[in-house]
C-alpha cells in the first residue's frame, strides 16, 4: 500500500515539474519576443532619427546584424542600371580584410540572384545554390544566408545581405520577418534622407546663383564671374576640375577662359573646335553633353593631352535663349568616381541658365550705361560744334578784321598769330568731336580671331588641326603693328610645318602678361636641317628685332622643332 502511495505523489509531482518548465519556456519565449520587438522598435528609431545618407546606410545595416544576430551583414546599393551595385556598406569585415579580398562585389552570384529576384532569400550553405561561384581569396568563410530587398517608393534601393548567425543556428521565419520590417523603415529613412540631401543641395546651388548674380550687378569683371560660375559648380558637384569656355568671334570656335582644379593649366586658354570637344558638342547642340570617360571618349580629340586622371565629365551650355549659349561650364571628376546622373545635370543645366540670365541683365545694364555714356558724348560734341567752334571762328574774324586797322607791325603780327591759334584750335576741336562720335577698332577683328583663323586656313594644308592655347588680354594690350607681325610670323611658322616638318601634331600657345607678347609653335617633325633654306626664319627674326624682341628656335624632348617669338609691347 505504502508503495502505491508514494507513486501517485510522485506522478502528480512529475506531471507538475512539466507543466512548470513548458511555462518557463513559454515565458523566456515571451520573454525573448519582447525584447526582439523592444530592439527591432529601438532599431527604427535609431535608422528613421539619421538625415545623412551614408550614415543612415550604415546605421540599417548594424541594426540588421544585431536583430538576427549575423556575424556578417552588408548593403548593397543597385545602381542607374539596374543589374549591378553602385556601392556597397559592411559590418563584420576590417577595413583590413577588404583591403586583402580586393574591390566590393558588382553584383554577381547569390547577390546578383537578389538584384534580379527581389524577394527574401533564406539559405542554409550558399555554396549548394546554383547561382553561386565561390568567394574570392581572403574572404571569410560563409555558409548560412538571408537576403532581402529595400525599397524606397516602390523602387528597389538596394538589398540586406546577412550571414553566419552566431552559435551555428540557421536563419529563421522570424529571421525573415524582423529584417523585412527593418527593411521597411530603412526604405522611409532613405528617403527622407535623399529628400533632406536634395533640399541642402537645392539650398547650396541657390546661394551660387545668388553670389554669381550680385558679383554681376555690382560691376564684378566678367572674368572674375566666369571663375566664380566654374568654381561654385566644381565644389557643389565634387569635381576634380571646371572650366568655362566662351564663343570666339568670327571663328567657330571656343576659348577656354576660366579652368580651377586638377591639371587645370592643360585646359586654360585652349581653342576649341566645335565638333571634337566636349564644350563644342554641347555649344553646337545647345544641350548639356556626357561622357563616362572623357579620357577615352571617342568624340573628342585627346590632343593636346588634358584628361589624365579625369573620367566621368559632363559639358551644359550657359543659356539657350534666342541668341544662343553664352558659354559652356565643363565639369569632370576623377577615375572611379561616380558618372554624372540625369538629375545632377538637370540641376547643373538650371544653374548655367540662371547664371546665363544674370549676365543677360548685366549686359544689359552695361548696354544702359554705354548708351548713356555715347549720348553725353554726343551731347558734349554738339555743344562743342554748335557753341565752342562758332564761337571761336567768330573771334578768329573779328581779329582777323581789326588786324586791318592796325598799323603797328609787331602787333598786327601778334593779332595773326593769334587768329593762327584759333585755327588750329578749331581743328583740335573737331578732331576731339571725330573722336567721340568715332568707337575706335570699331569692325576690326582682334588678334586672337586672326590667329584662329590663321590656324584653321592652314589645318587643310598641315593634314590636321593644331592645338592652339591663347593667355592674357590679346585683343587690348597688344598693339596693331605688333598684332600684325604676330599674325604674320604665325602663318609663315604653319606654312614651314606643312612643307618641311613632316609633323602629326603642332602646338600653338599665344600669351601675353602685358609687358611683352609671346608666341610658341612646336611640332613633332624632322627638325631644321643644318644646311636648308632659312630666309623665312630671317624675315621672322628681322620681325622680332625691329621691336625690340627676339627669335629662339629649340628642339622638344621627342624630337621635332620650337620656335619662340618674343616682342616687348612696350619699349623702355
Amino acid at each position: 500500500m505504502g508503495s502505491r502511495e508514494e507513486a501517485r505523489v510522485r506522478l502528480p509531482q512529475l506531471r507538475l515539474d512539466e507543466l512548470l518548465e513548458e511555462l518557463q519556456a513559454r515565458l523566456d519565449a515571451a520573454r525573448g519576443t519582447r525584447d526582439r520587438v523592444h530592439s527591432l522598435l529601438e532599431a527604427v528609431l535609431s535608422v528613421g532619427r539619421e538625415l545623412d545618407l551614408e550614415q543612415a546606410l550604415r546605421s540599417i545595416v548594424e541594426a540588421a546584424a544585431l536583430l538576427v544576430d549575423a556575424q556578417y551583414a552588408a548593403l548593397g546599393v543597385i545602381g542607374p542600371d539596374g543589374r549591378r551595385l553602385s556601392a556597397f556598406h559592411t559590418v563584420g569585415v576590417s577595413e583590413e580584410e577588404v583591403a586583402r579580398i580586393g574591390p566590393y562585389p558588382e553584383g554577381h552570384g547569390i547577390l546578383g540572384e537578389l538584384i534580379r529576384h527581389p524577394e527574401p532569400l533564406r539559405l542554409s550553405k550558399i555554396s549548394e545554390h546554383p547561382s553561386s561561384y565561390g568567394f574570392p581569396p581572403h574572404h571569410p568563410p560563409m555558409n548560412t544566408f538571408l537576403g532581402v530587398p529595400i525599397r524606397v517608393r516602390d523602387q528597389v534601393f538596394g538589398n540586406l545581405y546577412l550571414t553566419e548567425k552566431r552559435g551555428g543556428a540557421q536563419f529563421d521565419e522570424e529571421d525573415v520577418s524582423v529584417t523585412l520590417t527593418l527593411a521597411v523603415a530603412a526604405g522611409v529613412a532613405i528617403d527622407n534622407a535623399r529628400l533632406y540631401a536634395e533640399s541642402r543641395l537645392r539650398e547650396r546651388w541657390l546661394r551660387a546663383n545668388a553670389e554669381i548674380t550680385h558679383s554681376l550687378m555690382s560691376g564684378g569683371a566678367r572674368t572674375d564671374v566666369l571663375g566664380l560660375i566654374a568654381e561654385r559648380a566644381g565644389e557643389i558637384t565634387g569635381s576634380a576640375l571646371a572650366a568655362v569656355a566662351v564663343p570666339m568671334e568670327d571663328t567657330g570656335s571656343l576659348a577656354v577662359e576660366i579652368a580651377v582644379g586638377m591639371d587645370a593649366d592643360a585646359h586654360r586658354g585652349l581653342v576649341l573646335s566645335m565638333d571634337r570637344s566636349l564644350m563644342g558638342l554641347a555649344f553646337s547642340g545647345a544641350a548639356p553633353v556626357t561622357s563616362e570617360d572623357a579620357a577615352h571618349d571617342g568624340r573628342i580629340s585627346l590632343e593636346p593631352p588634358r584628361f589624365g586622371g579625369l573620367g566621368p565629365a559632363v559639358a551644359v551650355p550657359i543659356g539657350t535663349g534666342e541668341a544662343g549659349p553664352r558659354g559652356v561650364v565643363l565639369l569632370a571628376r576623377e577615375v572611379g568616381r561616380p558618372a554624372f546622373s540625369a538629375t545632377e545635370t538637370e540641376t547643373l543645366q538650371a544653374f548655367a541658365a540662371q547664371a546665363a540670365v544674370a549676365m543677360e541683365l548685366a549686359e544689359r545694364r552695361q548696354d544702359a550705361q554705354q548708351i548713356a555714356v555715347l549720348e553725353d558724348r554726343d551731347r558734349i560734341a554738339r555743344d562743342l560744334h554748335d557753341l565752342a567752334i562758332q564761337r571761336l571762328f567768330a573771334t578768329g574774324m573779328t581779329l582777323q578784321s581789326a588786324g586791318r586797322f592796325i598799323e603797328h607791325a609787331e602787333a598786327s603780327e601778334r593779332v595773326a598769330r593769334a587768329v593762327d591759334d584759333l585755327d588750329e584750335t578749331i581743328k583740335i576741336i573737331r578732331s576731339t568731336i571725330f573722336g567721340l562720335r568715332t568707337r575706335e577698332g570699331a569692325g576690326e577683328a582682334g588678334l586672337r580671331a586672326r590667329a584662329v583663323r590663321v590656324v584653321g586656313d592652314a589645318a587643310p594644308v598641315l593634314g590636321f588641326a593644331p592645338s592652339v592655347r591663347m593667355e592674357g588680354l590679346l585683343d587690348t594690350d597688344v598693339p596693331k603693328e605688333t598684332a600684325d607681325d604676330v599674325v604674320a610670323v604665325l602663318s609663315e611658322a604653319l606654312t614651314n610645318i606643312a612643307r618641311h616638318a613632316r609633323a602629326r601634331r603642332a602646338e600653338v600657345v599665344l600669351a601675353t602678361d602685358g609687358r611683352e607678347v609671346r608666341l610658341s609653335v612646336t611640332d613633332d617633325g624632322v627638325g631644321i636641317p643644318a644646311g636648308g633654306r632659312r630666309s623665312g626664319l630671317r624675315n621672322m627674326a628681322e620681325r622680332a628685332e625691329r621691336s625690340g624682341g627676339r627669335l629662339e628656335l629649340g628642339e622638344p624632348e621627342g624630337g621635332g622643332t620650337t620656335l619662340l617669338w618674343r616682342v616687348p609691347l612696350r619699349k623702355a
